[in-house]
């Protein structure tokens, strides 16, 4: 038997996992841009947001829409501490002065994709999803073995879970227009490099997979 990456999803053992989309990172008033001029968040992050919100946020959308139609888990990861002062957070996060309270608006999913139901949103404080949480146990639980991957920042936490779920076992999907950074050089550069990781198709190439396995 050969092994490969490039096998279609298989509802009852996949899910669609958002990393970071959470109005910390993506919102125009989120914490991270606060301290900007618009002027100067316009400078630095103007092409970030155009594609956010004209391209990305609508892939992510198509996507979370065919996976709940679906039957797949569609579960979310936000940064967020465990305390309010952050002491729990990771070393690095404390060094990058990365901080979002508990309970903290800058903490919860973006209205455009928000948790349904009892959609399961897990709290993060370090790059990896793998590293400070029981992601690992819970899909475990929950049985399953695909892991379709869409979020924020590409070569940052999602680089991050692609690698660590691949280690772990998993079978990973990058849907590689539901993943941005902050240029479009950073974001090439990072699917050329997780590539050997993990299996990546376009938002409509994946919807059409989706198609084929919905009840």
């Amino acid at each position: 038997m050969t092994l490969t990456r490039n096998l279609p999803l298989v509802a009852a053992q996949s899910a669609l996992l958002f990393i970071d989309v959470q109005n910390f990172s993506a919102h125009r008033q989120g914490a991270e841009f606060a301290s900007l001029s618009q002027e100067a968040c316009e400078q630095t992050y103007g092409w970030y947001f155009a594609q956010l919100e004209s391209r990305i946020i609508p892939n992510m959308q198509v996507l979370q829409t065919a996976c709940r139609q679906a039957g797949n888990e569609v579960i979310y990861t936000t940064i967020e501490s465990l305390t309010l002062d952050g002491r729990d957070r990771s070393l690095d996060y404390k060094i990058t002065g990365f901080h979002v309270a508990k309970g903290a608006w800058d903490g919860r999913v973006i209205d455009q994709i928000a948790p349904q139901g009892d959609e399961i949103v897990l709290a993060k404080t370090s790059s990896s999803v793998f590293i400070s949480t029981n992601i690992d146990y819970v899909l475990r639980n929950l049985g399953v073995k695909q892991l379709v991957i869409s979020g924020l920042i590409t070569d940052q936490c999602v680089e991050s879970a692609i690698r660590d779920a691949c280690d772990l076992g998993y079978l990973v999907t990058q849907v590689s227009d539901a993943c941005l950074t902050y240029c479009a050089q950073r974001h090439d550069q990072s699917l050329r490099t997780v590539q050997g990781y993990c299996r990546q198709v376009t938002t409509r190439q994946l919807v059409a997979e989706i198609e084929t396995i919905r009840p």
